[in-house]
């Protein structure tokens, strides 16, 4: 069941693009994150228990990082896996157990994909490079490149309780405006749902 991520994805790689709806109704790309200096993308899910164990987690980012956004996409097949339904992350937003800056859908998979996602959660941390998200009518297009790619923290299993947090590490690196000195070790999780398999 659980499985580890292996990114395709390197160092100084640019963010795929996106386009995805999100729980609030609003529809969701890189820009709509250019007024961040950071941006943590984490490919999870709903059921999966590796997931659930990093809900708070990903919640206290969001709550205490006003220059990071933090976005939960969940790429998972809603047919086979119906907790991993629109509806479901809807409800869990609207009670509280999520607190992302935004919980995006990515019903077709292909933004998964794209980004070499394998497991749940699969965390990518961004450092925005170019646009200073000041002037929206300008023509500069806001990009971010890849940071850091690894656990969110040193607790592999969902019972386990943390005693480091590479995130945080990684973020406060890059709001420092230095590199990232972590080694990527891959995320632990269960293993993205395709449609497909």
């Amino acid at each position: 069941m659980a499985k580890e991520s292996d990114t395709e994805l390197s160092a100084g790689d640019t963010a795929p693009a996106f386009e995805l709806e999100g729980t609030d109704g609003e529809t969701y790309t890189l820009e709509s994150f250019a007024d961040n200096e950071a941006l943590l993308v984490v490919f999870t899910c709903n059921h999966c228990p590796y997931a659930q164990a990093k809900f708070d987690l990903l919640n206290d980012l969001a709550a205490e990082y006003d220059e990071v956004a933090v976005v939960g996409i969940n790429p998972n097949d809603e047919v086979e896996y119906p907790d991993d339904s629109f509806e479901r992350m809807r409800e869990l937003v609207d009670d509280g157990t999520v607190r992302y800056d935004a919980y995006l859908r990515d019903e077709s998979q292909d933004v998964a994909a794209a980004y070499g996602a394998a497991c749940t959660p699969d965390p990518f941390l961004f450092r925005r490079t170019d646009g200073d998200g000041s002037d929206s009518s300008s023509d500069d297009t806001t990009a971010f490149s890849l940071a850091y790619q690894g656990r969110l923290d040193n607790a592999l299993n969902p019972d386990e309780e943390p005693t480091r947090f590479h995130i945080r590490e990684a973020i406060d690196s890059v709001l420092a405006g230095e590199e990232v000195e972590l080694e990527w070790q891959p995320s632990r999780g269960c293993s993205i749902k395709w449609a497909d398999e």
